[in-house]
């Protein structure tokens, strides 16, 4: 690949964190998997409710996921950690996706549970319109 990353159509996937970061200091892994029927995207986000994130399409067909704050369970101004072999401290993150092309943007879905969100976006299956257009070719004489 000549351009590099940059000319790849998921450059945004891999130059967003944890990625470009080098996997370090992020909570937000990501797996993008893809059915016959949709693009279904998996993010870890241990310690989030759904109103600590946000999922929006920007630009028209990128996939913003963000989290701030988060905190773990039972975590209090009185809580002492001894041991901590887990990523601590600011737990904010934030993923951009390049949809692909013909997704339905309008039936997106999105739920969190036992510490994933999950995205689903729907492809739109119905046929392509034909590329081929007539042009008419005039004539003067």
């Amino acid at each position: 690949m000549a351009d590099g990353l940059f000319g790849h159509p998921f450059r945004r996937f891999f130059m967003s964190p944890p990625f470009y970061r080098g996997c370090f200091g992020s909570t937000s892994y990501l797996d993008w998997l893809e059915s016959p029927t949709a693009h279904i995207f998996k993010v870890n986000v241990p310690g989030f409710n759904r109103d600590d994130m946000k999922v929006q399409v920007e630009d028209g067909n990128i996939l913003h996921i963000r989290g701030e704050g988060g905190k773990e369970e039972g975590q209090s101004k009185d809580t002492f950690w001894h041991v901590a072999e887990r990523w601590t401290g600011n737990r904010d993150f934030s993923r951009e996706i390049e949809l692909p092309d013909r997704v339905k943007l309008d039936q997106i879905k999105a739920q969190v549970e036992n510490g994933v969100l999950t995205v689903t976006v729907p492809k739109d299956t119905s046929p392509k319109a034909s590329k081929i257009m007539n042009i008419s070719i005039t004539s003067k004489l």
